[in-house]
């Protein structure tokens, strides 16, 4: 695909406005979060379930809920997405849900939740906060439904905000979750001001979405994505032209692909333990990168959509975010490539090994 080069300038005022120079928000840790729904085209699956959830309440306490064909399905409380035993919390009806209370399960950094049903496989669910106070918009992407009656599955990778100060205790929840891997996506500065603060053994690596590394170069005209981002922004009106401005450019800037590229293949890489990637907020860049990941996986645009909005619940912030703002950056891959899977192969260069592979490790049979 033809390039274009733009000058230094130009592209801080365009790429960075709407990715870097947005300050973290600071709230209060929300109520809730989205719960997986059915895609409007599933097919039968060895996992029955077509909705599924846990939710952990202020107390301590956590509200299952699920849908299924099954006639009973049993809920068992487990300290890992794999382990293979745990302490069973209630049986119920193939459709239902079920609340532990808060006292019930102690000592355990995270709890998920088995769902066994009487025919078919278990799918295990956890609420995607690991309660982080110090980056609260640290959650897990798992839980979700794909459009072929899929899972992606818990527990392998977590998205968040900036972890500069994370606590021993919060380390530790981290290395319990076998972290072994963190992949920032901020520039030099944002770096510099505020190093991450990780366990021993987690591997660091730097994925810059705007670094200049390679240049400064763009699929298509800078000028012309500029004013039509502007556009588009007024015309939606966008509270925040900066961040409707930079989202499309996340597509448009060279290299901002090979950061995208490198975050892919490092998640399907890492056969080692879990995942974290993050930027300062953990909205715009970090936002992006699990639509990315979420899409590349099959779950629905509007699962990705809600996963997306849901910064606005984590960071206590309801402007953290805004849905026209995502939909630029989706707007952006249709015109350049047509499709997403184009964008993929020839935008991020991301081959179909790669993608089988983040598949396979991400995804229940």
């Amino acid at each position: 695909m033809r390039t274009h080069r733009f000058t230094q300038a130009a592209v801080a005022a365009a790429l960075l406005a709407g990715t870097v120079l947005v300050p973290p928000a600071v709230a209060a840790m929300p109520a809730d979060a989205p719960v997986a729904s059915a895609g409007a085209a599933v097919r039968a699956a060895a996992v029955p379930f077509t909705a599924a959830g846990a939710l952990r309440a202020a107390d301590g306490g956590y509200t299952i809920s699920w849908s299924s064909p099954a006639g009973s399905v049993t809920v068992i409380a487990v300290t890992s997405p794999d382990a293979g035993t745990g302490t069973p919390v209630g049986t119920g009806a193939g459709t239902g849900s079920l609340t532990v209370p808060a006292g019930t399960l102690a000592g355990a950094e995270r709890w998920y939740f088995r769902l066994v049903p009487d025919s078919g496989s278990p799918l295990v669910v956890a609420d995607r906060s690991l309660g982080i106070e110090s980056a609260r918009n640290f959650r897990d992407i798992g839980g979700y439904r794909t459009t072929d009656g899929r899972w992606v599955k818990p527990g392998l990778v977590f998205r968040s905000n900036k972890i500069n100060k994370l606590t021993d205790a919060e380390q530790q929840r981290l290395l319990s979750q076998r972290l072994t891997l963190d992949v920032d996506l901020r520039n030099a500065v944002e770096r510099y001001e505020a190093p991450d603060k990780l366990p021993a053994g987690v591997k660091y690596q730097v994925a810059d979405v705007v670094s200049f590394d390679h240049g400064i170069r763009f699929h298509d005209s800078a000028l012309m994505t500029l004013a039509e981002a502007i556009a588009a922004g007024l015309f939606s009106g966008s509270s925040d032209l900066g961040q409707s401005i930079g989202y499309p450019f996340m597509v448009n800037f060279v290299g901002a692909d090979y950061a995208f590229h490198d975050l892919v293949t490092a998640v399907a890489n890492n056969d080692s333990g879990s995942t974290v990637y993050h930027c300062s907020s953990g909205k715009d860049r970090t936002g992006w990168s699990t639509a990315v990941l979420l899409t590349l996986l099959g779950v629905p645009r509007e699962t990705v959509e809600a996963d997306f909005l849901a910064s606005n619940q984590y960071l206590g912030n309801p402007k953290a975010v805004e849905l026209s703002w995502l939909q630029a950056a989706f707007n952006q891959v249709d015109k350049l490539y047509g499709d997403f899977d184009t964008y993929v192969r020839e935008g991020l260069r991301i081959d179909d090994a790669t993608v089988a592979k983040l598949r396979a490790k991400l995804l229940t049979p």
